[in-house]
């Protein structure tokens, strides 16, 4: 049986997203089996982003400063704003390289269920930006639920009137994919989304 630090350790780590308590024990066997060459790296690395890492005043990234790079870049658009989720889904449109505009992390989406509200998310930061007139286009890149889709209207409407382009990320049937793999909510976002070719 192990010690109660090392427990208090699997606890800790079980508490990640997609872990549970069977994976941190295996992962804290891992860290105390390679001790100096994975684990007092990994303390050191995590000393230093928890004491180094900042979120952006602006779009809510995280970064060592604060604007972070993206907002703090000449070489990108100011005048695009790409509204995400969260700060794992600006990652996920940094990987693909194709956007060179701004963006603004939402920190979630509205949901009912779970009382989300739009108190609760960055929107008057949001509101803020747009009223400083230097905005054209806002891209709603939020997630393709129903949750998602409520704050997507939401965002519409309340910035309808703002005399920026409000746009959507086209959804559907990804490249590649076969229509007998597809779920029904994957099909009817397709076909209500076609377009003329």
């Amino acid at each position: 049986m192990a010690g109660q630090d090392i427990e208090t350790l699997i606890k800790q780590i079980a508490k990640l997203p997609s872990l549970g308590s069977r994976s941190a024990r295996r992962i804290v066997l891992h860290l105390l089996g390679k001790r100096d060459a994975v684990f007092l790296p990994l303390i050191e690395g995590l000393t230093r982003v928890a004491d180094n890492i900042k979120t952006c005043e602006i779009c809510g990234n995280f970064d060592t400063a604060s604007p972070c790079s993206i907002c703090s870049s000449a070489s990108r658009d100011d005048s695009i704003i790409c509204v995400v989720r969260d700060v794992a889904d600006l990652w996920a449109m940094e990987r693909v390289a194709l956007f060179k505009g701004k963006y603004h992390v939402l920190g979630g989406v509205l949901s009912a269920l779970e009382g989300i509200v739009p108190e609760d998310l960055n929107i008057d930061s949001l509101a803020a930006r747009l009223a400083s007139g230097k905005i054209r286009e806002l891209i709603l890149a939020l997630p393709a639920t129903i949750d998602g889709q409520i704050t997507s209207h939401y965002l519409s409407s309340r910035f309808k009137n703002s005399g920026v382009a409000i746009t959507t990320l086209a959804q559907g049937i990804p490249m590649g994919a076969e229509l007998d793999y597809m779920d029904e909510g994957t099909l009817q976002l397709a076909l209500n989304s076609r377009k003329t070719l």
